[in-house]
């Protein structure tokens, strides 16, 4: 018997080559025991683990590699066959640390790579195997329990939530599909109960989003009708829930919406115009179905808005759009002409008829050729004529409707409408009947005809006269406010002849007291009160009735109450209204000049009244603020796209940039969220909107603090329309609120300084540095002096092929003492930030000198002491350019100034001279001084 150890290795490595791997084991183990050198420990510890793994003795063989692995934590045969040992005991996480070690040790051995997919691979397998079955287990209990009627409230509400979020996810909700989720789903929502309806509707369109395939399943097991049929219920959550869910399987099936997650169906082509004409065919049905709800048939008109006109005008399919006309134009015109207080209406919401006039213009903007806007044309025409009936009044009333509606959409339609035969003269006609119904549909459709008159002088002519009989005789409510309202849009239209006082023996500020009554009057239906809000949008025009206006408070609050109800005409009324009591609307100066010349050849000129001065104007809008109308505006733009047109969007801007004219009223305007509510008004919208809101959002930013004014990631947003008025086109207060608040924000992170310089603003903040203007000057160069702390701001600076450090320079020696602050502070910390700027500021003007000189001897400390920080860092920079500055009368003058007392008023400014002085001592340019 061998007493040798590495004998014993030797006989090992023999028997194990051979196969022999229990004689082989038995070597090594009497070569452990023998063995003292720890190194040759280490080898025969792994040689073992070798046999034990051959041997399919993995615990063994892990102990074996462990123990080579204690003496030395870098022997890879010992961490590879360790980790062959792990897996094959199931231990794939430890296994795939071993592996990545030797990956990392040799990360070109194939062999470890290999392993390292491998293992990767299995552990994910394995995850998803428990991830799965978990899964399976928590859907199954969750549906148990709703699925049971005694089951706790708190925990069927638990259940319920946890099902909306696991639909959300992608694992959730493939696991619900693949085990009969859909089924049990279904049972929920024939429950009744409302709460697990909601659950189960939010669940299916979470497992619905991004899911082509599994959206086209649920569509084809729910059936498109269930799903109108729950979209039709007169439940508010629901009816909104149903809508979402068809909405999420209508964006997979036009393929919009979050990324599409095919998996193992990716290869299958999914043929889904077939579904998606089902969907609009089912939903044009529902317009016309009594069995509808209001708010279903709401949701239906909102799908329809959403989805069937193109998204970009580009792009030439419109045939969705076509369809739509062919199949369901007529369907749409019944929606607009029904009357609401006739007994054969269909359920209807406040906003049903407006929204279905919103879609009739849509798909008449989407329309490509003129063949197509005549065939529109054409189905109106034949449609409306076929209700037009002399013996049947009720008919042709909603006839009279039908075109009323059009009007509300595409106007220009509407307009050749009117000029069918008959169709005025039977408006006209239905204003002197006897019955308040024909009277109250008459006044409405005169009045959307009155918005653009292409017949003013037939309607004015006939109109005015019916209404003002109507006005006065009526004791209907409905039908005074109503021809109250066609009163004033027809003086509008019909000019100084026609002018608003015409229309009452008292005056205006009697009717606009009539208004607010109305407005105020909450057993009125809002249908109504929002004429109200529409005759005050044109009464308020007058001085007197604006000031009286704002005076009254309940009229107030009732206004800004209605504004929050989504209602595209009710927004435009209110914005309107503050518009004029604000006047905030565009006016011509008038040329002292012109004036004269017109007065001299007896012309009547028009002269501003009292209450439309200044004083009255600021009183107003205190008024205003007072009362809360910034929370009333902020509501407004919170509304639907469809709602909220450009036209009202423009108006709200106006009105929040009346608001923000006094400095100090800005902090109330932003603590009720109106710094929030302008982004968006200054992102979309009429162009002169856009420049409102951008204007009052400048003035904000210039004075507030930006992280209380803007919080979050907002303030990131309003940087864009403050660049926006850096423009030769906009008026020079623009410029300047602009580029203040463009200060204010470079002063609080250099990620703001950043979003600055990527919004392209530093060419513009440069041009206004050369400025005539003293005020756009000393705006801008304050702005620069904040953003050259940016470090590719200061690597602008020292690109070569620029004249910006001249620039800078030479504002140093401007007259202007606030321009100068601004320009030496940012000279004092290019120069601080980069040294290639202080030999460089030598070479760009001969002046430099002499206005650093100046500086240094400035009698403003602020400047003097911004001059002396410059002169320290190009001394500083280097020795040749301080042996240079030496050389000139700027040694005199910082001897000068390191030689005077101390004096804790200017201490700062004699610390830096004394500086420059011991810095110039340091490279031995001047000895050491002695002050007397």
């Amino acid at each position: 018997q061998m007493e040798d150890p590495i004998q014993l290795k030797e006989e090992g490595n023999k028997y194990f080559q051979a196969s022999e791997y229990e004689k082989a084991v038995q070597s090594y183990t009497q070569a452990i025991k023998l063995n003292k050198d720890k190194a040759l420990q280490a080898v025969l510890y792994r040689n073992r683990a070798a046999c034990f793994l051959k041997k399919e003795e993995y615990a063994k063989a892990a102990s074996d590699a462990s123990r080579a692995i204690d003496i030395n934590a870098s022997d890879i045969k010992a961490l590879y066959r360790r980790s062959q040992a792990l897996e094959k005991l199931g231990k794939l996480d430890q296994a795939f640390k071993d592996a990545q070690k030797c990956a990392t040790i040799e990360p070109r051995n194939k062999n470890f790579q290999e392993t390292l997919r491998r293992l990767g691979a299995n552990i994910q397998e394995k995850v998803n195997l428990r991830v799965q079955f978990s899964t399976d287990s928590r859907v199954q209990k969750m549906f148990e329990i709703l699925l049971d009627e005694n089951s706790e409230k708190d925990k069927r509400e638990k259940a319920a939530n946890n099902l909306i979020v696991l639909g959300r996810e992608e694992a959730g909700a493939e696991r619900i599909f693949q085990n009969n989720g859909v089924s049990l789903l279904l049972q929920l929502i024939e429950t009744k109960n409302a709460e697990l309806i909601l659950a189960a509707v939010r669940t299916l369109s979470g497992m619905c989003t991004g899911h082509k395939a599994r959206a086209t399943a649920i569509l084809h097991y729910l059936g498109i009708d269930n799903i109108c049929m729950w979209m039709s219920v007169d439940n508010e959550e629901i009816s909104l829930a149903v809508c979402n869910l068809l909405q999420t399987i209508t964006d997979c099936l036009l393929g919009q919406g979050p990324g599409e997650h095919h998996g193992k169906e990716e290869a299958v082509v999914l043929d889904t115009k077939k579904d998606l004409r089902m969907i609009t065919m089912r939903l044009l049905d529902m317009l016309v179905s009594k069995k509808v709800s209001g708010q279903g048939r709401d949701r239906a008109l909102n799908l329809l808005n959403k989805n069937i006109p193109r998204k970009d005008l580009k792009d030439h399919d419109n045939s969705r759009t076509t369809f739509v006309i062919d199949n369901g134009l007529k369907k749409i015109l019944k929606v607009v002409g029904q009357i609401p207080e006739m007994p054969d209406c269909l359920p209807l919401t406040e906003n049903t008829q407006l929204t279905a006039s919103v879609l009739l213009n849509k798909l008449y903007d989407d329309l490509r050729c003129d063949p197509e806007r005549d065939n529109y044309r054409v189905i109106c025409e034949e449609y409306i004529k076929s209700k037009i009936d002399p013996q049947d009044m009720d008919k042709t009333l909603h006839a009279i409707q039908m075109v009323s509606g059009v009007l509300q959409g595409p106007f220009d339609l509407g307009n050749k409408l009117l000029s069918m035969k008959g169709v005025m003269e039977m408006m006209v006609a239905l204003c002197g009947s006897e019955r308040e119904i024909d009277q109250l549909v008459a006044v409405e459709a005169l009045i959307h005809a009155s918005t653009k008159l292409s017949r003013a002088t037939f309607i004015i002519s006939n109109g005015v006269t019916l209404l003002k009989e109507i006005y006065k005789k009526t004791k209907n409510e409905k039908i005074k406010i109503r021809a109250l309202v066609g009163l004033c849009k027809l003086g509008s239209a019909g000019g100084t002849d026609y002018g608003l006082r015409q229309f009452a023996e008292g005056s205006t500020e009697k009717l606009a007291k009539q208004c607010r009554k109305w407005l105020c009057n909450t057993s009125i239906d809002a249908r109504t009160r929002k004429w109200a809000v529409e005759g005050l949008a044109y009464l308020t025009l007058d001085a007197d009735v604006k000031d009286d206006f704002v005076e009254d408070e309940p009229a107030l609050q009732a206004m800004f109450e209605l504004a929050k109800t989504s209602d595209k005409t009710i927004l435009y009324s209110v914005a309107s209204a503050l518009v004029n009591c604000t006047n905030s609307y565009d006016t011509k100066e008038l040329v002292p000049e012109l004036v004269q010349l017109a007065k001299f050849s007896k012309q009547h000129v028009p002269e501003e009244h009292p209450k439309d001065k200044k004083d009255f104007v600021v009183k107003r809008v205190k008024r205003l603020l007072k009362a809360g109308v910034v929370s009333a505006l902020a509501c407004m733009v919170k509304a639907d796209s469809a709602i909220l047109t450009d036209q009202s969007k423009e108006l709200i801007a106006r009105v929040f940039l009346a608001l923000c004219e006094d400095a100090k009223d800005r902090g109330t305007i932003v603590a009720q969220g109106g710094g929030k509510a302008l982004i968006p008004l200054a992102a979309e919208g009429t162009e002169v909107g856009k420049i409102k809101a951008s204007h009052a959002l400048a003035k904000i930013a210039a004075i507030s603090n930006p992280d209380m004014a803007f919080p979050g990631e907002r303030v990131y947003e309003v940087v864009r329309p403050l660049v926006s008025l850096l423009n030769t086109e906009r008026d020079g207060l623009q410029n300047y609120e602009a580029l203040l608040g463009l200060t204010n924000f470079s002063g609080r992170s250099d990620k703001l300084r950043m979003k600055i310089v990527k919004e392209r603003a530093l060419p513009d903040i440069e041009n206004y540095m050369f400025e005539n203007h003293d005020q756009l000057r000393q705006a801008a160069t304050e702005c620069m002096c904040n953003l050259v702390v940016n470090k590719e701001v200061q690597e602008r600076f020292v690109a070569d092929g620029n004249d910006r450090l001249k620039l800078v320079v030479l504002l140093c020696g401007e007259d202007d003492e606030k321009v100068q602050v601004a320009a030496a502070g940012a000279l004092a910390m290019l120069t601080a930030a980069q040294k290639k700027l202080c030999s460089k500021m030598t070479e760009v003007t001969t002046q430099w000198l002499e206005i650093l000189q100046r500086l240094c001897l400035h009698d403003n400390m602020e400047v003097q002491h911004r001059g002396l920080v410059i002169a320290f860092n190009l001394i500083s920079a280097d020795k040749e350019l301080a042996k240079k500055l030496v050389e000139t009368e700027l040694l005199e003058i910082l001897t000068y100034i390191g030689k005077q007392e101390d004096d804790p008023k200017k201490q700062h400014i004699l610390n830096v001279a004394r500086d420059c002085l011991t810095r110039c001592m340091d490279y031995g340019l001047i000895k050491p001084l002695s002050r007397a």
